[in-house]
């Protein structure tokens, strides 16, 4: 979901149809989620005839009270989402899923990725009338599918679909029904899963096993599956669909006990780690992974090399990932709080760290330093992935050259401002070789090489613009 500040933002949705403890089974399905989205948490639930919704900031444990809960058990039908913080739109207005009311029904509505034509049609919307409650793309949906007069409703759901560019995945409410939506390049990963014979949908598979679903199949690019008391519908809302699913998925996001194509991202990054080792000539004590999303691929290096693994770095479970932690000062104060090196591991050895990725630098800028300080006589930093140097549109938090210090450093430079003593960066074209390897129909790898699946619109509003550059 993105915001009109200029940043986007990672999400996680969960949808469910049909079963007596639909409210539970969601909030149980977020918790499972909460790596994708720690700033607000909501769900809206269906008794068949009205939508009721909770939402509210931070943690899921504190957005939703029991009390909330309570209110929502009664009722067979739920979404739910959580969202992270970026720099603006830290509002409980912006935390989803959102819930509309009209005299034709009630609509719920969550979504992961970002809208890059939404200002657009925002701007006409609201020259023709249209008053926006957020300051988000996804409110952009709703005021469309209001205003779609012809057609039953999967076919108004259609044509509002075509109207959108961008990286979306839905999870559309009514009274009667749970519409799930990807779009036509499936950016964001969406999978299908049954629990008790009732279906449900997710971000990440590692729900489905929170709460003992079975995990069907990944949804395809331009799917549209309609869910009710019935059965359940599938379809497309495009037949031109051209798969770019996010490279960093593969790499950072998802959790490594989850699945994308019945293949753990666990099993995908120790090959990335594997794959690493073949570009990577370096002499070395140990290696070590950042953890907790470089571990698998640490471990595929270590048995491609034969240098054995160690656990050099620790982690403070109870501070929240840097990439998406709004503001710099705030970002290096966060890693010292993170992650702290193992001395007696680390003294006099030459280490290998392990990374899957490399955004502003600040991260392997500490470890390098508190492992020297620990004692390593050499640190040599591998990344698991390219060199990340062009901004994310689809729904990553990093959307300005400037953010990425591989956009205006080559790795030499890269190197020489972390203080390693060597940095490799996997290639672009092992990275893939790997990802076909694994059944993959394509990947968006954009923040590598440049190459935008989806083209790019203007996407800030007039007056946040102003405020960014003045440095608000």
């Amino acid at each position: 979901m993105h915001e009109f500040s200029g940043l986007n933002e990672e999400c996680g949705i969960f949808g469910i149809w049909g079963h007596p403890e639909a409210s539970e089974l969601t909030y149980i399905a977020l918790h499972s989620l909460q790596h994708r989205g720690q700033e607000g948490a909501g769900i809206v639930a269906s008794s068949g005839d009205y939508l009721f919704g909770a939402r509210g900031m931070g943690l899921l444990t504190s957005a939703l009270s029991k009390e909330q809960l309570a209110s929502l058990k009664p009722f067979p039908h739920a979404i739910g989402h959580v969202r992270y913080a970026t720099t603006g739109g830290s509002e409980l207005s912006n935390v989803q899923p959102f819930l509309f009311k009209s005299h034709t029904g009630d609509l719920g509505l969550a979504q992961n990725g970002n809208l890059v034509n939404a200002m657009n049609v925002r701007r006409a919307l609201e020259d023709d009338g249209a008053i926006f409650q957020t300051t988000s793309d996804s409110e952009v949906f709703a005021h469309l599918l209001r205003r779609e007069k012809t057609g039953n409703r999967k076919s108004k759901i259609k044509k509002v679909l075509r109207q959108l560019k961008g990286a979306f995945a839905f999870v559309i409410m009514h009274e009667d029904s749970l519409t799930v939506a990807l779009d036509k390049h499936g950016v964001r990963p969406l999978m299908l899963g049954q629990k008790d014979g009732a279906y449900c949908v997710a971000s990440e598979t590692c729900a489905f096993t929170a709460i003992g679903a079975e995990y069907i199949r990944d949804i395809e690019a331009g799917e549209v599956i309609t869910i009710t008391d019935d059965g359940i519908d599938f379809d497309h809302y495009t037949e031109r669909t051209s798969p770019h699913m996010c490279s960093m998925e593969y790499i950072y996001f998802a959790r490594a006990d989850s699945e994308f194509r019945n293949t753990s991202t666990y099993r995908i990054r120790k090959e990335l780690g594997r794959a690493l080792a073949t570009e990577m000539d370096v002499e070395a004590d140990i290696v070590i992974g950042v953890p907790d999303s470089s571990l698998a691929a640490a471990n595929g290096f270590s048995e491609a090399t034969g240098i054995r693994q160690e656990q050099g770095l620790l982690k403070n479970r109870y501070v929240g990932r840097t990439f998406i932690t709004p503001g710099q000062e705030a970002r290096e104060r966060a890693v010292r709080m993170k992650l702290s090196p193992v001395r007696d591991i680390v003294e006099g050895k030459r280490v290998i760290v392990i990374d899957d990725s490399i955004v502003r630098g600040t991260t392997s800028r500490f470890i390098v330093k508190a492992l020297k300080q620990a004692g390593a006589e050499e640190v040599h930093m591998g990344v698991s992935s390219p060199p990340l140097k062009n901004p994310c549109y689809y729904g990553i938090d990093v959307s300005t050259h400037a953010e990425i210090i591989a956009s205006r450093k080559n790795p030499e430079e890269i190197r020489e401002e972390i203080g390693a003593d060597s940095l490799t960066y996997l290639s672009v074209d092992r990275m893939h070789e790997v990802y076909y390897g694994f059944g993959s129909k394509g990947q968006c790898d954009a923040c590598f090489t440049g190459n935008y699946p989806i083209d790019i619109e203007e996407t800030i509003l007039p007056q946040e613009k102003d405020l960014k550059q003045k440095g608000v």
